[in-house]
């Protein structure tokens, strides 16, 4: 058990590893390639990807399953997010983007709050005001270093918090496998609209490719490495790791374009950081209290 628990962080961490150069990548290839071709090569090669896993496994892809509600309003929220994302990460700098990012747990917690009616004490409540607290300080709204591109980011954590809590109301039976090649198959429809109004023409230069397919490949290899290690081990152990993509961002971040990220938008990132980690911790907690006052009642 404890080989597989030290197995399932080491591919946590490199999961987190390979997502910051994906980051890396799809900025590069903004520089060189409109968003919109970006966009479409994501989707195509993570569904792609989704398509052999549910080929090895045996899934069925294309069932009337797609066309539930609840899948629909999943894959609305997965453009939503996915737009922001791919705008955000190629117009501000990576360390600031991935500080907004890590803020989306809280943003799940919220959402659970407000929407699902899950009942959240006032510890969480502080966490997530201290989480927003240190969004803000990352992106100075009011700052002279203010874009408004920032938003992009912020809408991207807002679109992927809520395809995760609506993923929580699909149906059981839907595999994941078969919700999450949806999900990558709708980042197709911002991808090709954004072809259609962009004024950069689509490019064939050879570096360009060369960053597009490293993007997807980093990607799915960060998707897989992310999957096994929540197989080999609980959720309560590798999750917090997750939180390592700030590193690991912000250094590439540093290393690869030079960026220096200011005080402000350090701070804010710890503030964001500790805030995640504190709502993780105390749903943990709570969790175990809850499952420990159930079992007398099961055993009755």
């Amino acid at each position: 058990m404890k080989v597989n628990v030290l197995r399932a962080i080491g591919l946590m961490l490199g999961a987190m590893a390979f997502l910051a150069v994906s980051d890396v990548f799809i900025k590069l290839a903004s520089q060189r390639a409109p968003l919109g071709q970006v966009m479409v090569s994501m989707s195509l090669g993570g569904t792609a990807l989704f398509l052999a896993l549910a080929a090895i496994k045996r899934v069925r892809i294309f069932t009337a399953d797609a066309l539930h509600p609840m899948v629909l309003l999943r894959n609305a929220f997965e453009i939503v997010g996915g737009l922001g994302l791919i705008v955000g990460i190629s117009k501000v700098p990576l360390s600031v983007f991935a500080a907004i990012m890590q803020a989306a747990p809280l943003v799940v917690t919220l959402g659970a709050a407000l929407f699902l009616r899950e009942e959240v004490g006032w510890r969480r409540w502080t966490a997530i005001a201290v989480g927003l607290v240190g969004m803000l300080l990352v992106i100075r709204p009011f700052g002279a270093e203010f874009s408004g591109w920032e938003l992009f980011a912020v809408m991207g954590v807002v679109g992927l918090a809520a395809r995760d809590l609506v993923t929580r109301l699909s149906p059981e039976s839907i595999p994941s496998l078969a919700i999450s090649t949806w999900g990558f198959m709708a980042i197709i429809v911002p991808g090709l609209a954004l072809l259609i109004f962009e004024a950069k023409p689509m490019t064939a230069e050879p570096l360009a490719l060369v960053y597009i397919a490293a993007m997807v490949v980093v990607t799915a290899l960060g998707y897989l490495c992310v999957t096994t290690a929540m197989r080999l081990a609980p959720a309560a152990i590798v999750s917090p790791f997750r939180y390592t993509r700030l590193v690991f961002t912000t250094g590439l971040g540093m290393a690869v374009f030079g960026e220096r990220p200011g005080l402000p938008t350090l701070a804010g990132g710890a503030l964001i950081l500790a805030a995640g980690l504190y709502t993780f911790a105390r749903e943990r907690r709570l969790a175990i209290r809850t499952a420990a006052a159930s079992r007398p009642a099961a055993a009755g």
